[in-house]
């Protein structure tokens, strides 16, 4: 069977569909910014000589990853209707506009959608994010650590704790703590639509620069380890996995990228979506209307398919084993 690398498969239009009406849920909201946008990343001073640097609580997996649209209602089409997530709730500015809305992946894995994608020529990424289990032990940490964090963390307006720091690329990565009474604890067990094409975001990938500074952040501070890499050609690497510390979950970083297009980082800053079979996935994406390219297999061994949201961003569905072997490196047994 020919191996194919996923990523780099023909980008094309999404077809044109009728709109379809979701129902979003009715969410009481207070006239306050959400914790990761209300709280200024001023710097605290690391932890000098003699210091003690406090142990970094866990990091689980991917919480959500935040992308930015053109037009809402074509979104929701295909996050609502050929993926089959349900919106569950949105957020709305002081100002009563909308702000974002949550498709719901699982309990604990959303996609974001915000409707401010202002030109074709911008980058349809607005954030990745992390659970972690004590946000404010987290921040106290990456402080002690050098990084740049908020002052403070405040509930934000979903409930939850969370705050951002940036990345040696820049990319804006959130750390999400789940909060008794928020938004998502409220819905746990709820809003699992039996329509999901897969129930879980299985990794997330950004374009990086340079490796070595990007290990320094991800694997050195923040404990991430290296799971599966691999490239174009069995003598280079394009692809590294960086497995979340506590967890089975995974950043992708997508190197030797270099000008990239807006098209080209819809490729890159992509999400993928765990499925059991390929097949019952394609069947699910073409049965709802999407046209869909044939699946193959990456240069991971593993089968994917890529899919394509009206503004071009990359929702990638992959099985979770390799059916060849992979080249350059082993896939980690507990995948």
């Amino acid at each position: 069977m020919k191996r194919h690398v996923s990523s780099r498969t023909q980008l094309k239009p999404f077809p044109a569909r009728t709109r379809l009406s979701v129902g979003l849920a009715a969410v009481a909201v207070l006239g306050m910014v959400i914790a990761m946008a209300a709280v200024s990343p001023t710097a605290i001073p690391p932890a000098g000589p003699g210091k003690t640097i406090p142990p970094r609580p866990p990091i689980l997996g991917v919480a959500h990853i935040g992308l930015k649209v053109d037009n809402l209602d074509a979104a929701r089409e295909f996050y609502g209707h050929v993926l089959g997530y349900q919106e569950v709730f949105k957020l709305n500015k002081p100002d009563g506009a909308l702000m974002l809305t949550y498709f719901k992946v699982n309990d604990h894995q959303y996609i974001e959608i915000f409707p401010t994608l202002k030109s074709p020529d911008e980058d349809r990424l607005s954030h990745i994010a992390f659970e972690t289990t004590d946000a404010g032990a987290l921040r106290g940490y990456l402080a002690a650590k050098g990084v740049k964090v908020p002052d403070q963390l405040e509930p934000g307006l979903d409930g939850n704790l969370s705050f951002m720091v940036a990345d040696p690329d820049g990319h804006e990565v959130e750390f999400v703590q789940y909060m008794p009474g928020s938004l998502h604890s409220r819905n746990f067990g709820k809003s699992l639509a039996a329509t999901r094409v897969s129930d879980h975001i299985q990794h997330v990938g950004v374009t990086v620069k340079d490796r070595s500074a990007a290990d320094k952040f991800y694997k050195e501070i923040l404990g991430f380890r290296l799971g599966w890499y691999g490239g174009r050609t069995d003598d280079r690497t394009d692809w590294v996995d960086m497995v979340v510390p506590d967890g089975k979950d995974w950043l992708e970083y997508m190197l030797n990228v270099n000008n990239p297009s807006a098209r080209q980082l819809g490729v890159m800053h992509h999400l993928s979506l765990r499925v059991p079979s390929i097949q019952a996935g394609l069947e699910s994406v073409t049965g709802r209307g999407y046209k869909a390219d044939q699946p193959k297999v990456g240069r991971d061994g593993k089968w994917q398919l890529n899919l394509y949201d009206p503004d071009l961003t990359r929702v990638e569905l992959m099985e979770p084993k390799p059916v060849q072997k992979p080249c350059c490196s082993p896939i980690p047994d507990w995948q």
